[in-house]
């Protein structure tokens, strides 16, 4: 049986990405080990929107030369962003390198193995550019193909992503993502919801809706316009799911009937994650985000009215091209108005084939912009525990994901199995994303637990197990 290792770097997108191709290379016979010399075929699913993330692969990339020497029949691929954005490039820098393809392209690599293997030449497997051909080539060039799933490769087995829709049509000038993954294309809701279901019938219990920018969702068909909330409704129906969340959104598209569904659907986290990059109009304008900070304040100060209890993460980018210190505090300053349950904070990478790098010089020094991200950190954080605080004595809904990082550490054995007395530190999210580490039981995995929190820091809540009274005896709930 060959042996596949494959690594993961990058968003939600990836991972969802490396389940399909494990997937299909299970049934090619392919096994999974976690070991690069053991392995038959070695694949890196890449990221490009960061240098970092680049120089990490080809670093990696790097300490394989040697055992392609040794074992010319190993085969090794790059995937993804950064396969598709270099190309031969990869093959140049890298020439023991068989495979390169892109992310719409995934559903040739068992091909590409085989001719890899089979004729010892280099396989390029790439899209087109969105200047190569008319926009339906373009976008059929980027069709990703029916998903086969693998549960070992989710963030549970109860967890699951489900795309529904691919690339991206809104051209910020940070990022490279309409360049690697193409067109906005959305997929039908009837393939969605016949993904849902059979992700049900597996035991899935949460499903993350997936897309660019996911709450640009549309689809027509015949007389009817599908949008995000009309799938939501129809994936709420499902028997099984318990939990639908979505990623990631886009402030201008957050439309009243969405926010109307997240409300009163019961299955629906009341959580979104809409990234507002920069609070200075000036770099929004330069970032071509398409929005003013007030916009991003109304969109911002209707979700809160709309959904009681909503949490909203953000993004930011800082020391964007040109970014002075006063439209860096500005920047601060949305921060404390918002109060954003958390924020993912990046230093600005440029990126080759993007506007800002054409247009604009990255001429923010790198400690100012080292600076700036501790700083915003530092208030994000300051903010996300004084509101995490607001939580303590009350009972929240948890959804149980398994141990904790700190159980994980310690190498306990995480049987299913394990007896009553078999404690450990599990680890789960509220309906509004939080996550919660609290003491329970290994057959609680899976289960939706009251839990009541009585501490808490910046990123995570600490509770126990709500207990029922009945008769004499002491029932714990879920156990």
């Amino acid at each position: 049986m060959p042996k596949l290792y494959i690594e993961t770097v990058g968003c939600q997108m990836n991972l969802l990405d490396s389940e399909l191709v494990v997937a299909s290379l299970r049934k090619e016979g392919y096994e999974l080990t976690s070991s690069k010399a053991e392995a038959d075929t070695i694949l890196f699913n890449t990221c490009s929107v960061r240098q970092h993330a680049e120089d990490k692969i080809y670093s990696a990339l790097g300490r394989l030369k040697d055992a392609k020497k040794k074992n010319p029949e190993k085969v090794i691929g790059v995937m993804g962003c950064m396969a598709q954005k270099d190309q031969k490039l990869i093959f140049d820098r890298a020439p023991f390198v068989d495979i390169v393809v892109g992310p719409g392209q995934l559903q040739r690599i068992p091909e590409l193995i085989r001719n890899a293997r089979g004729k010892n030449e280099h396989q390029l497997a790439v899209s087109l550019g969105r200047k190569e051909g008319t926009r339906d080539t373009i976008e059929r060039s980027h069709e990703s193909f029916d998903p086969l799933r693998d549960p070992t490769m989710r963030p549970t087995p109860f967890q699951a992503y489900v795309r529904i829709m691919i690339g991206c049509d809104k051209f910020c000038t940070y990022c490279i993502v309409p360049s690697v993954r193409g067109p906005e294309q959305s997929r039908p809701p009837a393939h969605i919801i016949a993904e849902a279901k059979q992700l049900a019938a597996e035991g899935c219990k949460e499903i993350n809706l997936l897309g660019q920018t996911v709450n640009s969702y549309k689809v027509r068909e015949g007389d009817r316009t599908w949008r995000l909330s009309d799938l939501l409704t129809a994936l709420h129906d499902i028997e099984g799911i318990d939990r639908l969340k979505f990623v990631t959104s886009y402030p201008k598209d957050m439309t009243d009937d969405l926010l109307a569904a997240v409300r009163d659907l019961p299955k629906c986290a009341k959580y979104l994650h809409v990234p507002v990059q920069s609070g200075s109009d000036a770099v929004l304008k330069r970032m071509k985000r398409g929005y003013t900070v007030a916009e991003y304040r109304e969109m911002l100060a209707r979700a809160y009215e709309w959904i009681p209890g909503v949490a909203v993460t953000s993004d930011f980018i800082v020391g964007f091209c040109g970014e002075t210190e006063e439209e860096f505090q500005l920047t601060m300053d949305i921060v404390r108005e918002s109060r954003f349950k958390n924020s993912f904070i990046f230093k600005y990478s440029e990126r080759p084939g993007t506007k800002g790098a054409e247009l604009y010089p990255d001429d923010v020094p790198e400690e100012v912009k080292k600076r700036r991200n501790n700083e915003l950190l530092a208030l994000q954080n300051e903010i996300s525990e004084e509101d995490n605080h607001a939580f303590l004595e009350r009972r929240v809904e948890v959804l149980v994901e398994g141990p904790s990082k700190s159980e994980e550490r310690r190498g306990h054995d995480h049987d299913h199995e394990g007896g009553e007395g078999h404690t450990l530190q599990l680890t789960g999210r509220t309906m509004c994303d939080r996550i919660v580490v609290f003491d329970g039981n290994p057959r609680q995995i899976g289960q939706t637990l009251p839990i009541t929190i009585y501490d808490a820091n910046a990123h995570t809540l600490f509770g126990a197990v709500v207990t029922e009274h009945v008769g004499m005896e002491l029932f714990s709930l879920g156990v």
